[in-house]
């Protein structure tokens, strides 16, 4: 099959403003559009870029809008988004060159809600100990990939890119819910500031968009509900 892809261009050094420009290519429908976009630069146009790492699912570096949908690249097959494929870098983030953006404000908004673990008790001689039934409370945001899918997509970060966005409330919620750790209270406390969840408006953007399917609204809720009632349970 024939399939056309339209491709958002825009180099800062000599564009004074994005365009878009198409490219026909002989495709398969289980070929995914990562496949095509590779196809593009390496034999129609080598000026293209666009990020790319593992091309399974796993780096989450290709994360782009895909028929207006954030999607991974690597994931989407040409048979679920059809002929004409539209190609876009993900919203609410500087572009740097064509499909490529700046995530730099992404990770800081991640790195604020201190995505790691905390605790002042002594190291202990082999491993800290959990049961099943307490890792499984926080089972779901432990598969985040940080591509970035859920936080540009909601229109809360559109409008401004201080609200720490969904990705770093997932982060947060896999630590507050860890019974291991000893920052909740600090992390809940930073949450509950004017960037953190209360600008969540429950649209479900985020829940769709997450190529890993965790279900980041609800993850969201559980993190407002521990703050307005400081219960962790």
């Amino acid at each position: 099959m024939e399939v056309t892809l339209k491709i958002f261009r825009y180099n800062p050094e000599t564009d004074k403003k994005p365009s878009y420009k198409s490219y026909k290519l002989d495709a398969n429908e289980m070929d995914r559009v990562l496949d095509l976009l590779e196809k593009v630069k390496g034999y129609q146009d080598g000026t293209l870029s666009f990020r790319r790492s593992c091309a399974h699912g796993i780096c989450g570096s290709d994360a782009m809008r895909i028929n207006g949908m954030n999607r991974l690249a690597c994931k989407t097959l040409i048979r679920d988004v059809g002929t004409r494929v539209t190609v876009e870098p993900i919203l609410g983030l500087p572009v740097l060159k064509d499909l490529i953006v700046d995530m730099e404000p992404f990770f800081d908004n991640f790195r604020s809600v201190k995505p790691w673990f905390i605790t002042a008790d002594p190291e202990p001689e082999k491993e800290r100990y959990q049961s099943p039934e307490a890792r499984a409370r926080f089972d779901d945001t432990t598969k985040c990939i940080l591509c970035a899918c859920c936080t540009t997509s909601c229109p809360s970060f559109w409008g401004s890119e201080k609200y720490v966005g969904p990705a770093a409330i997932v982060a947060a919620h896999r630590f507050i819910f860890d019974d291991r750790d000893q920052a909740a209270a600090e992390r809940l406390q930073i949450l509950n500031e004017a960037t953190g969840v209360h600008r969540c408006h429950t649209i479900f953007n985020c829940t769709m968009a997450c190529p890993r399917e965790i279900q980041i609204t609800k993850a969201i809720g559980e993190v407002k509900m521990a703050i307005s009632t400081g219960i962790l349970d």
